[in-house]
Order: structure tokens, then sequence, then C-alpha cells
């Protein structure tokens, strides 16, 4: 039978004022809603009632809402904990997530996701009452610092989650997504979260090895198994014994290798090349691919059973195109980044450029938009990328249509007095610098007459 009391939330945020705002949003029959103003109040409001649910901001005094989070864990284990904070960072999803907090938000976000958040957490607070099933904190130590994966929107949130669940276990992941999208960063997020941190990585491409040598990179092989087998040599398993193994695009693995992987994921063992003596090895699986492994079983490409083996978790990376906020925050990363090691002055992005970027589909995902921020540093002709000094690659076989839809994109971030004509000069300037100088050079790439491109770069002739 189902606890009649009322269900209880508890709101803990400095802002007296938005304390007062989430109150009148989450307001409903059967709802009771407490608040305080500090962490120390909260746990002693927690260690006194009954509460179902906390929504706490991360920066709160005497302790963080993190310390916080782990005070509640600990003393009320069925309490629901929600995190707010203006900007989280990888760390703190991460961490949030592996300490059991319930989600972590955005406070630019609250308006439009926090009651749909809510309700949901109040449902699954009173299924935590009924069956009697307190969760456990996970003991992960803190790693704050030792890696950074730039983003603060929603979907790239639920990833931190899904990493922050799944690293504590030793179940293989499948981290799947487009081409640039960070694939490796999300595997190395898995590691250095998961008790295996003390221990190595090693990452191996499967499509970048010949078939032929794939199978002794992974399994090592013995002395004379094969031409240039001088010496015995241990494979990547072994290496990764106690660790975990990243088997990036995993869908271009040979069917011969396919069987002998198929093996360790079910019983830990292997043999080198040319051995019949067993091995075995404790590394953790972390495959990932961009390609539909579901359709390459279909298409008897790979192995079902091994498909099986590897997706016991699957982290799915959304591609750049459907998080556009990171955008702005990823350029001026990239830029610092670029800046800094090649001795450069810091360059910053306009708020136009940043349009104009946003505007993009950026086929080749986070990849692409770091070579274009490369190629902007290289060109730019002052400390503030403008439009014009943003050169977007084309995609092979790209349409008019879209190219089209990219110079119109352009042409709207630019002011609405002489905007074209100030375009015309930039991409005139820049095709001069390109062609070293000569104009004829110059104007030839558009077809135009040393006149016509004369009034372009703006002196008229």
């Amino acid at each position: 039978m189902a606890d009649p009391r009322e269900p209880t939330l508890l709101l803990v945020d400095p802002d007296h004022d938005y304390l007062k705002w989430a109150t009148k949003h989450l307001a409903a029959d059967g709802l009771r809603i407490l608040r305080c103003d500090d962490a120390d109040k909260a746990a002693k409001v927690i260690e006194k009632a009954e509460v179902d649910l906390v929504i706490a901001d991360i920066q709160l005094q005497p302790f963080d809402g993190m310390a916080l989070l782990q005070r509640i864990r600990a003393t009320a284990p069925t309490t629901l904990v929600i995190l707010t904070t203006g900007f989280p960072s990888t760390g703190q999803v991460i961490e949030a997530t592996q300490q059991g907090a319930h989600d972590v938000l955005r406070k630019e976000s609250l308006p439009f996701e926090l009651r749909p958040v809510v309700e949901n957490a109040l449902q699954t607070a009173e299924a935590l009452r009924v069956a009697d099933k307190p969760e456990t904190a996970a003991e992960m130590p803190r790693n704050e610092g030792r890696l950074k994966i730039i983003g603060v929107s929603r979907v790239l949130q639920d990833v931190f989650k899904v990493v922050g669940r799944v690293a504590k276990s030793d179940a293989p992941v499948l981290v799947t997504g487009e081409s640039g999208t960070g694939k490796e960063l999300v595997a190395k997020a898995i590691h250095e979260y998961s008790p295996r941190r003390q221990k190595e990585l090693l990452a191996i491409n499967c499509g970048a090895i010949p078939d032929n040598l794939l199978e002794s990179e992974l399994f090592g092989h013995e002395k004379g198994s094969f031409t240039g087998a001088i010496a015995r040599r241990a494979g990547r398993f072994e290496q990764a014994d106690g660790g975990t193994l990243f088997l990036d695009e995993i869908g271009d693995m040979p069917p011969s290798v396919q069987v002998k992987l198929l093996r360790v994921l079910q019983d830990g063992t292997f043999s080198r090349v040319g051995s019949n003596e067993t091995q075995t090895t404790d590394a953790r699986i972390v495959a990932a691919t961009n390609k539909n492994l579901a359709e390459e079983v279909t298409a008897g490409r790979f192995r079902e059973d091994l498909y099986y083996r590897l997706n016991v978790v699957e982290v799915k990376l959304p591609p750049l195109r459907e998080r556009p906020e990171d955008i702005p925050l990823l350029a001026e990363f990239f830029l610092r980044r670029i800046t800094r090691k090649n001795g450069m002055a810091h360059i910053r992005l306009s708020a136009e450029a940043g349009a104009v970027l946003q505007s993009h589909r950026w086929p080749g995902n986070v990849r692409e938009l770091e070579n274009t921020m490369a190629r902007a540093c290289a060109l730019a002709g002052s400390n503030v990328l403008l439009p014009a000094d943003i050169m977007l690659a084309t995609a092979p076989g790209a349409s008019e249509e879209s190219i089209d839809q990219h110079v119109n994109a352009l042409l709207d971030c630019l002011p609405s007095e002489n905007g074209g004509d100030w375009l015309l000069e930039r991409i005139a300037t820049r095709l001069v610098e390109r062609q070293d100088g000569d104009l004829g050079a110059a104007s030839g790439v558009l077809g135009l007459s040393a006149s016509q491109f004369r009034k372009w770069l703006g002196n008229g002739g």
C-alpha cells in the first residue's frame, strides 16, 4: 500500500528571489515545499523531517552542494537530490551522478525543465518508499580537473550522467556517434572516473591496422609465428590488464578477430598468435564506432553475438548540430588553445562570427570546428574574428542549395548598411593574401575581370 503522507520538497539556494520563484513555479496540491538558504540549515532539516526531494545549488555555504549531496546520501539514502548550477563542468556532472545525484540542471534551463524533472523525481521517490529499496552512494573519489569535455547543452549533460553511472562498473560500453564527436574523450572519461584509473588506458584503432596485423596487436604473438616476428610480444590485452582497452572503429574489425574478441568478452581468455597457451586478462572494454552496428549485423559484416556482448551499455554522442549552444564555448576554447600553443596574442570571437558558426551544420562535428578555428587564427587580420574570417569547409558533394544557405547565414550576420560591400572587400583581401599578392590569380578564382576585382577591393582601380 502506498505511503499516504504528502511528498516533501526542500529547496536550498542562497538566492532568496530564486527560492520565491521556484516555490511559486512548483506549487501543487498535496506538495509540501520547504526552503533554506545554506547547506548547514538544509542538513539539519533533513535530519528532522522526511524529505523526498532536495533541489540544491552547487554553490552553497558553509559547504557546497556536492558535500550536501554526500551527507544526504549517507543519512537519508531514499531522498533524491537534484543539483543546480550556472555552467556545470564535465567533472561536476559525472561526479554528481556517481555520488548519487538524481539529476544536474543548468539554472538557465529551469523555467523549462524544472517542473517535469521534479514531477518525475517525486514519482521515483514514491516508488522507492513503497519498494523500500534505498540506493547506495557511489564511493568514487574526486578527479576534478583531470578531464575536460566542453559543453553545457542538455544532451551532452545526459551523456555525462551515463558516464558517471557506468564508470564504476566493469560492464563493456559501446560509444556511438558520428566521426569527430569526441568518442575517445568519452572513453577517457569512463576510465578516469573508474576504479581502474590507476592502471593504463590503451587505445587501438581497429580500422587503421591491416587485418593480418590487428590480431597480433590485440593478443600478442610468439617468436617466429609469422614473418618478422623476431621475438615474443605482448598484445594490448596483456598490457591493459587491470585497466581499460579502448577499441576505436570496432565496426571495421575483421571477422577472424571478432571471434577471438568474443572469447575474451565471454571468459577473459585468449591465446597469442602462434601459441596454444591460454592467457587471461582483466581489461575492461570500451568500444566505439561511427557505423550502425545493428545494420552491420543484418548485412552479415559483424557478429550478432559480439554486438550484444559489446553493447551492454551504449553511450550515444550527439552531433554538434544538435547542441548549438555548445559551439561558441568550443570555439573560444579552441581559440585559447591554438593561440597559446603558437605563442600568439589572444584572439576572440565576435558575436556575429559566433552566429555564423552556430548556423553551420558541422558535418565534421567538433573536429571540423577545431580545424575552422585553426584556419581562422592563421588568416586573421586582427585579434577579433569577424564573419569574413570564418572560412567554412563545404562537405564533398554539397549541393548549391546548401552552399547558398551558408552564404545567406553569413549575410544575415552583417550590418544592414553596406554589409555586402564590406563582405566583398574582406573576401577580396583574403584572396589576394592567399595568392601572394597576385591580383590576376585572385580575380581568376572568382571568375572576375581585373577591374571588377578592384571594385571588390574597394579602391576602384
